[in-house]
């Protein structure tokens, strides 16, 4: 797999993903939409360590989560556009804005998400799976990534005993 490129729409911001991504989905919760301005956000998962910024600066935006805890988004810091997010109190799992990159047509979402508040007039054809909430992890994910996933937990639970 070539390297998956990206940047903002000012192009200030440039990252590369080293890997592929462990999964892709579409997010229809309120929230979302919030911070799109838009009916819903494509957000694909993937290690910290393999989200490389390549050139500019990301600002650390700190906002809401449906479960209240942290959510950091990093954003351009000369366009504002948002780039990755973190949730929780580390940063090994990127959750990266599809959008954002070069070629999105290469991560087709594998699941929608918070369906229950989804706007009306989506029309949801395609085939995927759809929660009315969000989906177990293991039950969804392919094996491989699953596994992927397991890791950055793994890493998270190391920091989180370290800094206490």
């Amino acid at each position: 797999m070539k390297n998956l490129t990206g940047c903002c729409s000012c192009g200030s911001i440039e990252y590369t993903l080293r890997e592929y991504p462990m999964f892709t989905h579409t997010c229809h919760c309120t929230l979302c939409k919030k911070i799109t301005g838009s009916a819903f956000i494509i957000n694909t998962m993937i290690e910290g360590w393999n989200f490389k910024l390549a050139a500019g600066v990301l600002k650390n935006f700190l906002g809401p989560t449906g479960s209240g805890r942290q959510h950091i988004i990093k954003r351009c810091n000369d366009c504002g556009e948002a780039i990755v997010s973190y949730f929780g109190d580390t940063e090994h799992l990127a959750v990266v804005k599809v959008g954002s990159l070069n070629e999105p047509n290469l991560l087709p979402p594998q699941a929608h998400v918070f369906v229950d508040t989804k706007l009306d007039w989506v029309q949801l054809d395609d085939g995927l799976p759809q929660f009315e909430a969000f989906y177990d992890f293991k039950s969804l994910w392919p094996e491989k990534s699953y596994e992927r996933l397991l890791k950055v937990r793994d890493k998270q639970r190391e920091q989180r005993k370290v800094s206490t």
